[in-house]
């Protein structure tokens, strides 16, 4: 199974006050900080290496997990440094800890969905690019994606038009090359990149049907921790 790199350094602005102590993976949910849900789940896919993008209070992360040897993981960090580098500029960064291909998964997803099926399909796809999406609807939040016949036709978020009944579901598999464009510790956003992307046919789409729980928001907590409790 390809890596997978985390990324969970983002300020978790709107998760406040709580997150003015402990970075946004470490909130606890049924009793233990949410990463260790994330690590366990990966684990259970057959998941072995795992990258950390790091930065507000990471260390807080490093310190609990270490080099992942006691969950049975290998487990490396990246860290922004003094400047925030934004989800693209981060993986950016992180790309010497990295294979060739690699998954990505934001640090406050929890996502039932089969790492392998995304693999294959990402192999089969042969473009440097595949995001999971599910039909939304604008039920979790806006549609950005347009899909079709299994067939992405574009990402964009600024702004979506009104053929997306499709979102982002927060995993994705990437090829190194689609970062050569940009400059180390240059600040960017991966949905500026998938846009791009996807207006020249390079982003492939995976589409899943299980909802994704998320820990951004108080409404999300609560959520994920109902789910959890039940699995």
């Amino acid at each position: 199974m390809l890596p997978v790199v985390i990324l969970a350094g983002g300020l978790a602005t709107r998760m406040k006050p709580i997150t003015e102590k402990i970075p946004k993976s470490l909130i606890e949910v049924n009793g233990k900080p949410f990463i260790l849900h994330q690590l366990d789940y990966l684990k259970s896919q057959g998941i072995q290496n795992i990258v950390l993008c790091i930065g507000h209070l990471g260390h807080m992360i490093e310190s609990l997990i270490g080099d992942g040897k006691a969950l049975g993981l290998n487990i490396q960090y990246s860290l922004d440094g003094d400047k925030l580098l934004g989800t693209g500029g981060a993986i950016k960064k992180a790309l010497p800890l990295l294979s060739k291909d690699f998954f990505v998964l934001y640090g406050d997803s929890f996502l039932p969905i089969y790492y392998k099926d995304v693999e294959d399909a990402y192999v089969s796809s042969k473009k440097n690019a595949l995001i999971t999406v599910i039909k939304n609807n604008n039920q979790w939040d806006k549609s950005n994606v347009e899909f079709a016949s299994g067939t992405l036709i574009e990402y964009n978020k600024h702004p979506p038009n009104e053929r997306m009944h499709y979102i982002d579901y927060g995993l994705s598999i990437l090829n190194q090359s689609i970062f050569d464009a940009y400059h180390q510790n240059e600040s960017f956003d991966l949905s500026d990149l998938y846009h791009k992307l996807s207006l020249h046919d390079h982003l492939a789409g995976f589409e899943t049907f299980d909802r994704f729980y998320e820990i951004g928001s108080q409404n999300g907590l609560k959520e994920t921790e109902i789910y959890l409790s039940k699995v």
